[in-house]
């Protein structure tokens, strides 16, 4: 069954720029552009079977597990890696399948060193609404209980659903954009945990990057429209070639 002609307008102003930009940096680039999500697939697959060794838990813990109760300097120095860190009770194929759909589609459409600084901005927003979180307490609004200390923070979805949103404003695909964060916030309503909660800080951080961006971006387009008219009436003004005083 063919989509119907609104229905088909509507998927290709909502999705038509950002496959563009897909298809346009694969066609260009090829492999290259998903070098660092290879990559980040790679290691979270390595980490996952190395933290099931009874030899490995220990050291993944040690290296990668960032957890409210740690001292801030050693939890940030354990962010990098906690990235691709998955939860030990969830099968690591979704973990998987997430990181190579959304860093793919960012990294080809922000570039290797955009995506990563988006998502550990997002990674490292989770982490320290959980400490502050934490020391609120459980009566206060977004505080958390003293429990969620020793809980290991999310792993590498906190910083998908970050990139995810940040793609989305970027290639204006609004309505996509919208469900991830009503997924969230439906999430947080169901079972509300540290993970979910973390996830709607994560978002919360890049809604206020994106909107800093918007902000900047009408700034300049205001400076360059008010330069434009100056230009323009400065050279309507100017005496042309046969004019005499």
């Amino acid at each position: 069954m063919s989509l119907s002609p609104a229905l088909r307008r509507a998927t290709v102003r909502e999705w038509g720029p950002l496959v563009a930009a897909v298809r346009a940096g694969l066609a260009a680039r090829g492999a290259r552009a998903l070098a660092l999500t290879l990559a980040a697939v790679a290691l979270t697959a390595l980490v996952q079977v190395v933290q099931h060794q009874a030899w490995g838990y220990g050291p993944v813990r040690d290296l990668g597990a960032v957890r409210a109760e740690d001292p801030l300097p050693l939890a940030l120095l354990r962010t990098p890696l906690s990235l691709f860190v998955p939860a030990l009770d969830l099968p690591v194929w979704g973990a998987l399948a997430q990181i190579l759909l959304v860093f793919g589609v960012a990294e080809v459409c922000l570039g290797r060193w955009r995506t990563l600084a988006v998502a550990y901005g997002a990674t490292l927003a989770g982490t320290l609404y959980a400490r502050i979180g934490v020391a609120l307490g459980p009566e206060a609004f977004l505080g958390l209980p003293a429990s969620d200390a020793q809980v290991v923070d999310t792993g590498p979805s906190a910083a998908v659903v970050g990139l995810a949103v940040y793609v989305c404003h970027r290639r204006r695909a609004w309505f996509t954009g919208a469900l991830v964060v009503l997924a969230m916030v439906v999430e947080v309503l169901v079972k509300d945990n540290l993970a979910g909660r973390e996830h709607l800080a994560a978002i919360a951080a890049v809604l206020v990057v994106c909107g800093v961006r918007e902000w900047r971006g009408r700034r300049r387009g205001s400076r360059d429209s008010g330069a434009a008219v100056r230009t323009w009436g400065r050279a309507a003004a100017a005496p042309g070639p046969g004019h005499r005083r």
